[in-house]
């Protein structure tokens, strides 16, 4: 039978986070490809005995939240291959090498939607698989946007559309919008809108 305890909130503080982590033991790539690394690991388990552990290496990427104006957002129409469906999205992309995320953020708004922004505010960081990847996500509001023309990469169709933010919250509180990078950006427009969040000082 495994060992549990209850803790209260109040009493994290005294709780040594290195009770909870696992020890990789060894490590054996199953797939390397372009864009996912596939790995299966033995690790050893707080109680020392071993365990399997497979999973995806992702080099990291960034959501954009920008903001046209104070109520209207730039979002996507997109259809994504492995689930089958057009999604609605808010501009995001990889990292490349050497890359950090705010370039990123940059790199992936202009190519996608055209824009540029003067205004950048980091958010959070949003891990959207932790059941099998390590991929790490930056959100970042983009404010002052100007058209500067869209260069997309070859293989990328997307439709962009002007959102007022309390339309995307109705499609998202319907079901229409689905896609957690996006509700997450979505939540953080509501709430800086409202003025109810600021960006934490120390991000």
């Amino acid at each position: 039978m495994l060992a549990f305890h209850l803790t209260s909130f109040y009493d994290l503080s005294l709780m040594n986070s290195k009770e909870l982590r696992e020890i990789k033991i060894s490590s054996k790539t199953q797939f390397k490809g372009s864009l996912l690394h596939v790995v299966r690991d033995e690790v050893l388990l707080p109680n020392q005995k071993t365990s399997v552990r497979e999973g995806i290496h992702h080099p990291g990427a960034v959501v954009v939240v920008p903001f046209l104006d104070k109520s209207t957002l730039i979002m996507e129409r997109q259809f994504r291959y492995f689930p089958n469906e057009v999604f609605w999205e808010l501009p995001a992309g990889k990292t490349d090498p050497g890359e950090d995320f705010l370039t990123t953020g940059k790199r992936e708004l202009l190519e996608e939607t055209g824009y540029t922004a003067e205004n950048w505010t980091f958010l959070s960081h949003l891990h959207p698989a932790i059941g099998y990847a390590d991929e790490k996500m930056a959100v970042y509001a983009a404010r002052n946007l100007q058209m500067q023309g869209i260069d997309r990469d070859a293989d990328e169709f997307l439709e962009i559309v002007e959102m007022p933010l309390d339309k995307a919250m109705e499609m998202l509180r319907c079901g229409e919008i689905t896609d957690a990078k996006t509700m997450v950006g979505l939540f953080w427009a509501e709430k800086l809108t409202t003025g109810e969040w600021e960006p934490y000082a120390g991000s």
